[in-house]
């Protein structure tokens, strides 16, 4: 039966190396949909007991894009969530289906949300949104040389679409109102990229 690795072996220092100290009895889909399942295992926890363990299988991809403008503001969508029953002000994003590139999905995404397209997408980030529950992983890119167009948002969308400084985004992040995770993650991402600009020589200042 796999223990957990004692605090004092050199391979406990090296994730990587560390063995699963999880067991997997057996497993079903308790739930299934177009875009999630969700699995229930029975399990043999790391102190050696038996457990119940529920992940939930995400279909596509999280995509996120940091549209910025030459003079550094931003472009934000806001829409209500209906899972948090809360309004959310993030970056474009949506799921990337998985026959389709993280970088085509990007694109799609930002000219469906804002009508902008990009002529250049940069990989900036990539995450687990909820490791503890689920398998999503995200990506999140940041789009420059932005053209405007017209928007396609689809029908489960009803969006807001705001230009704001970078000043305005970092002051709503301050203040708690940005709680999405992709968009706290890209804002943070850029938030070095221009600390590191300023300073030179990679400092923060």
């Amino acid at each position: 039966m796999p223990t957990r690795p004692h605090p004092d072996d050199p391979a406990s220092g090296d994730p990587g190396s560390s063995p699963n100290p999880w067991t997997t009895r057996s497993g079903r889909v308790v739930y299934d949909n177009p875009w999630i399942s969700v699995r229930e295992d029975q399990v043999i926890r790391p102190d050696g007991e038996p457990g119940v363990y529920g992940v939930v299988h995400f279909k596509n991809r999280a995509i996120g894009v940091l549209p910025v403008e030459q003079d550094g503001s931003i472009w934000l969508v806001g829409q209500h969530r209906y899972p948090l029953d809360a309004y959310s002000w993030e970056i474009p994003e949506g799921g990337g289906p998985l026959d389709e590139t993280p970088e085509q999905a990007a694109r799609r995404e930002l000219v469906e949300e804002t009508g902008l397209r990009a002529d250049h997408l940069e990989l900036i980030g990539t995450l687990h949104l909820s490791n503890s529950v689920s398998d999503e992983f995200g990506f999140i890119f940041r789009a420059t040389g932005l053209v405007p167009g017209p928007s396609a948002p689809e029908g489960t969308e009803r969006l807001a679409v705001r230009r704001v400084s970078w000043t305005e985004a970092r002051a709503m992040l301050d203040r708690g109102e940005i709680t999405d995770s992709l968009t706290v993650v890209a804002l943070l991402r850029e938030a070095l990229r221009r600390a590191e600009s300023s300073t030179g020589d990679g400092r923060l200042p």
